[in-house]
């Protein structure tokens, strides 16, 4: 009987011991399978840069194959490794974004909270240009073999962030005041 009491509590003390390991927050890192998009609109033509350069670090708690908390969440993004398919588009991009000053853009996740099984709203600063901005952000996650994936979007527009819209052909052509950030993220356990 005193053995089987001790098998017991010893698989009550196991169990207890698997279930707060399962709910342990851990790190995760961005893979090079990320990609970022930025879309506009211009006078001639819609506009798309992308990016798949983007550095970045999660602190996470994944339990039961579900998405429990996102205690912390940060991206960088190299601002010149955004292209376009024209070179030309790419310096006025740059100069927009006063790359010569501004190297990277920046993401820092400030709360996150549940909205249900699969979508959770972000609210974090972005910097961009050098100016720093808070805004929410929608996204849709799903729990991996490997980590988690993160898809999302957001509007902005370029006053948002002290730029000005740029133009080409002295001013024929002028780029649309929104744009459109678009992500789809996948983070690995370290």
């Amino acid at each position: 009987m005193k053995s089987q009491k001790i098998r017991i509590f010893a698989f009550i003390i196991s169990f207890l011991g698997m279930t707060t390991f399962a709910t342990a927050q851990k790190n995760y890192t961005l893979d090079n399978k990320s990609t970022f998009s930025v879309l506009g609109t211009s006078t001639l033509h819609d506009w798309e840069m992308k990016s798949a350069s983007g550095t970045g670090t999660a602190n996470l708690t994944i339990a039961n194959a579900k998405l429990i908390d996102i205690e912390s969440l940060s991206i960088t993004l190299l601002a010149e490794s955004i292209k376009s398919e024209k070179k030309s588009m790419d310096k006025v991009a740059y100069e927009t974004l006063k790359t010569d000053k501004n190297k990277n853009i920046k993401y820092v996740l400030k709360s996150a909270e549940k909205v249900n099984e699969t979508t959770w709203e972000l609210t974090g600063n972005y910097t961009i240009a050098g100016v720093s901005k808070v805004l929410k952000t929608t996204a849709k996650t799903t729990v991996t073999k490997d980590g988690l994936t993160m898809q999302g979007s957001n509007k902005i527009t370029f006053n948002d962030f002290g730029m000005k819209s740029p133009t080409a052909l002295l001013g024929t052509i002028k780029t649309g005041q929104d744009l459109t950030l678009k992500f789809n993220l996948n983070f690995n356990l370290l």
